[in-house]
């Protein structure tokens, strides 16, 4: 069950690390403006530093994430476990808030949160 929880684990972290991308290198593109509902050039102008900010939030998340694989690979099991689930217990943490806080991003609080919460879950039975 390990594996699976580390591939899930993985898949939120690649998620995390795309979402960095969206907001810290492509805020202002039209592709990134319209996934995020922002409608104007001036509005993701304005938004910029904000973005860009949330998005480095995002990729260290995923860095966590990666290195506490990277750790547990390389043998050390506590470390790498702490690592990877404290990292995906703060996405699913974020997905929650962002869903909490408006109710109509429940889509993207399912996409931010869901494989982290299955990678939880995972690398959890198999603690036992």
């Amino acid at each position: 069950m390990l594996i699976a929880g580390l591939v899930l684990a993985a898949l939120a972290a690649a998620f995390h690390v795309f979402i960095f991308v969206l907001e810290s290198v492509r805020w202002t593109q039209p592709a990134t403006r319209r996934i995020f509902g922002v409608r104007s050039e001036a509005d993701a102008e304005t938004t910029r530093a904000l973005a860009f900010n949330q998005g480095f939030y995002n990729l260290f998340l995923a860095l966590a994430v990666l290195l506490g694989i990277i750790v547990l690979l390389a043998g050390q099991h506590t470390v790498g476990v702490t690592l990877v689930l404290t990292g995906t217990a703060m996405m699913l943490a974020a997905a929650l808030v962002l869903v909490l806080s408006d109710g109509t991003k429940l889509r993207a609080a399912v996409l931010q949160g869901g494989f982290a919460l299955l990678a939880i879950i995972a690398s959890s039975l198999s603690l036992r």
